[in-house]
């Protein structure tokens, strides 16, 4: 039986409103795992997967970056960007990475910029290719 309410938002629209049993998902320094009773808490997100558990299904997401709240057994979800993993697309994830590695950067901040769009295409990867490997 669900005992959590998972909301992921991000700026356009509620992606998803469910009951959930386990939710999974990315910080900013490592993934947590959020289970009914868990400890009130705020976190940064990081960008990755995000795993809803419920009837014995599991739903994936790609999500990046915000912020996530534990509450009362309730998990809100705050984020850039939510997609369902099925429609990241593994092809043009690559093809940004390898243009990200190819880019010039001259200055600290484009080495950090050109850093971060690899960092967000490798995330996009592995959730594109976990999300086809589940599919089998």
């Amino acid at each position: 039986m669900a005992a959590l309410q998972c909301i992921v938002v991000t700026p356009e629209k509620t992606v998803r409103d469910q009951h959930v049993e386990f939710v999974a998902m990315p910080l900013y320094d490592g993934e947590i795992g959020i289970a009914p009773g868990h400890t009130p808490m705020i976190g940064r997100l990081g960008c990755g997967e995000l795993r809803l558990r419920a009837d014995d299904r599991t739903s994936r997401f790609y999500v990046e970056g915000g912020f996530v709240e534990v509450l009362n057994n309730v998990v809100t979800v705050l984020t850039n960007r939510a997609m369902p993993a099925e429609e990241v697309d593994a092809e043009v994830a690559e093809e940004q990475l390898q243009s990200a590695r190819t880019r010039r950067a001259t200055s600290p901040d484009q080495f950090a910029q050109r850093d971060r769009v690899a960092a967000l295409c490798r995330a996009q990867l592995r959730v594109a290719r976990r999300a086809t490997d589940s599919a089998r």
